[in-house]
C-alpha cells in the first residue's frame, strides 16, 4: 500500500503519476487533479481536458485564452 500525497489515505489501489520528471502517488484521480493539473490563467479552474496553450500559458478553453491574449484561438481544429 502507498500513501496519497494529497489526502494521506493509505490505499491498496494507489497509483503513481510521473509529470515533468517528478513521481507522485495518489489514491484517486480527484487528488491527482488537485495536485498536478494546471490552472486556467484566466478563470482559475483546473484544466483536466485538452485545454489550450498560448505562448506557454494554459487556459481551460479558447474563450478564456481569447479573454487573456491577443491570439486568435479556436476550440475546433
Amino acid at each position: 500500500m502507498a500513501q496519497c500525497e494529497v489526502c494521506g489515505n493509505d490505499y491498496d489501489k494507489s497509483f503513481e503519476v510521473v509529470a515533468a520528471g517528478s513521481r507522485h502517488t495518489f489514491d484517486c484521480f480527484e487528488c491527482a487533479i488537485h495536485a498536478v493539473a494546471p490552472e486556467c490563467e484566466h478563470c482559475g479552474c483546473k484544466v483536466i481536458g485538452h485545454g489550450t496553450e498560448v505562448d506557454g500559458h494554459f487556459y481551460c478553453c479558447a474563450h478564456c485564452a481569447r479573454q487573456s491574449t491577443e491570439a486568435s484561438v479556436s476550440d475546433r481544429a
